[in-house]
């Protein structure tokens, strides 16, 4: 049998590693706040004529645009990010483009105030805070029945935030060349990780239940073990089906969904990681008490004395 929890450590470890990486990302680069959480324009134009993207923004550059934000979607028209647009700018704007690449159609236009954007972003975070409290009590709940339920919920909402961490972390590192934004797409996609991941804490969660049940005198990081051998082959295939359905929408959806289908993406393949080997070895941690172990110099203080 495969001796997950004995390599738990070494799998802590490299966890840390890549959060260290993610937070560093993140507090030096930051996110790009799209338009539905910063203020701003958004413009979606379609040309009569085949236009490339390049001679768009070339063009953008030249009229004093040079922080626009171009994105092509699926129809082959174009979404024009700038900031806050009055209505003779707009017009100006339309118009030079217009001489430049020939006739156009304005399809839509939005203009989003800096305190409807705070909103946005507030209500954003509280949804997020509260779905992992409603998680957390309801695993909390569901394993009442077995010793220390509470273990249980709070090492789910430990694997979670590990997975928004790394999530938000990577799609960070990914905007610096691809130009993402943060918007209500990469909000959806956060919640969906989210979801998909808890599921699959809870199935493992569940063949634990399961086993010691059946055992109830057997040792838990044996019973852990043996529960996730059992769930390793559900939990790969699970999430190899759910990576060919994103990789279809990024292949023939396009832009639209573009930040949802990134993050789920990566949440996919982060949250089969931590289900498998953050949440359930850490109940292993708390179990045993191992919590020193996370600081090896602690333990060679103990052992000189």
């Amino acid at each position: 049998m495969i001796d997950i929890v004995g390599k738990r450590f070494k799998l802590f470890a490299f966890t840390a590693i890549v959060m260290l990486i993610c937070i560093i990302t993140l507090a030096t680069s930051g996110l790009k706040m799209g338009i539905d959480f910063s203020s701003g324009s958004l413009l979606t134009l379609s040309f009569e004529e085949e236009v490339a993207l390049n001679d768009i923004k070339q063009e953008l550059s030249t009229l004093g645009y040079d922080n626009a934000i171009v994105q092509v979607t699926g129809d082959g028209d174009f979404l024009i990010r700038t900031l806050t647009l009055e209505a003779e700018e707009k017009a100006s704007l339309e118009t030079s483009l217009e001489s430049r690449f020939g006739e156009l159609e304005e399809l839509s236009f939005e203009n989003v105030d800096p305190v409807i954007a705070r909103q946005t972003a507030r209500n954003a975070a509280i949804a997020v805070a509260a779905a992992a409290v409603g998680i957390m009590l309801y695993i909390t709940w569901a394993f009442r029945r077995m010793p220390k339920p509470f273990h249980y919920g709070t090492c789910a909402i430990a694997a979670l935030v590990h997975d928004l961490l790394i999530v938000i972390g990577i799609f960070a590192v990914l905007s610096i060349p691809m130009g993402l934004e943060v918007n209500l797409m990469f909000i959806t996609g956060v919640l969906a990780v989210l979801g998909y991941s808890v599921n699959d804490t809870v199935v493992i969660f569940d063949r634990i239940r399961e086993n010691r049940l059946n055992n109830p005198t057997a040792d838990l990081a044996i019973t852990i073990n043996r529960s996730l051998v059992e769930t390793l082959t559900r939990s790969v295939n699970t999430g190899i089906t759910t990576l060919v359905v994103i990789l279809a929408l990024l292949m023939f959806i396009g832009s639209t969904i573009l930040n949802f289908a990134i993050i789920m993406l990566i949440g996919v393949l982060v949250g089969t990681y931590s289900s498998i080997f953050v949440a359930s070895t850490l109940l292993i941690v708390w179990d045993k008490k191992e919590w020193k172990r996370f600081i090896p110099w602690l333990n060679r203080g103990e052992a000189k004395v």
